[in-house]
């Protein structure tokens, strides 16, 4: 499997190694092909779509305040709307994150003035490396169904797909398999997963998309090393003030957690006032 998300690579490697699961090089495919999205989807979802309208890499705003995100392939017609991502890593949040998701989706598609029963089926489908579940499927599809009756569906329109890479030796249906195969480094076994990777290669030769890559990924570097500084701080904080209220001298304090001394004695300080 190539391991183009490694951490330890620079900008350039990843891009060199990149596949299909390079979820910038997935989103620019699917963007610039939506007759290529609308066939994945179909695959995917195993149903026949009549058409999709693709809305580009977008922040949607709930309201003013509220958090916006990102949609990697936001996709939808008359009737139906879709959110497609790859995802590499197991970020912990993916279930909060679809929920979050569908209903964002949810309230940019219902327009002031019309009625619930306007709103559009609505999928949100990940495409995972990892088994994010760990029970080893190779699909895992959710809907909201009654706790006491399961054969009882709320008909929401609500739906949740959860496709795993690593197990798409188990998935049964032939198409699906090859697509999977590919994501996760094998080679192409079908019209449409070689289309995939002829794809991938051209769009590692568009000198445009490289260098928005390259952007990309600087900036996605800067903002993780400077989240990790602002923990460090933090949590270098939290010690200090725990080490001040058991009465211990401020410059031992200093030494044993690297903080500076004056930063150490404006947290005595605020302590004090505090008491």
């Amino acid at each position: 499997m190539s391991n183009y998300y490694d951490s330890n690579l620079t900008p350039e490697e990843k891009w060199e190694k990149a596949t299909i699961a390079n979820n910038f090089i997935f989103y620019k495919i699917m963007r610039n092909n939506p007759d290529v999205c609308k066939e994945l989807l179909e695959i995917l979802l195993e149903i026949e779509i009549d058409h999709i309208q693709i809305r580009g890499e977008e922040t949607v705003e709930i309201d003013f305040g509220s958090k916006g995100i990102r949609l990697d392939v936001y996709a939808k017609n008359s009737s139906q709307a879709f959110n497609l991502e790859m995802q590499s890593t197991d970020t912990k949040e993916l279930p909060e994150r679809a929920r979050y998701y569908q209903g964002s989706i949810d309230v940019d598609c219902l327009k002031s003035g019309q009625i619930y029963k306007d709103l559009k089926d609505s999928y949100v489908i990940f495409i995972c490396i990892p088994d994010v579940f760990g029970k080893g499927l190779a699909r895992y599809s959710f809907e909201n169904l009654c706790c006491e009756d399961t054969s009882i569906h709320l008909n929401d329109r609500a739906y949740k797909y959860f496709f795993i890479a690593s197990n798409c030796d188990k998935i049964l249906n032939e198409k699906q398999r090859a697509f999977l195969k590919v994501v996760v480094g094998q080679k192409a076994s079908d019209n449409f997963s070689k289309k995939i990777e002829e794809l991938t290669e051209e769009a590692k030769h568009n000198t445009q998309w490289r260098h928005q890559y390259m952007e990309w990924e600087r900036q996605r570097t800067y903002d993780f090393e400077s989240g990790k500084e602002a923990g460090k701080k933090a949590k270098a904080k939290e010690s200090a003030i725990a080490l001040l209220k058991e009465n211990i001298p401020p410059e031992t304090i200093s030494k044993c957690i690297k903080l500076p001394l004056e930063k150490v004695l404006e947290l005595q300080k605020d302590i004090l006032v505090e008491v």
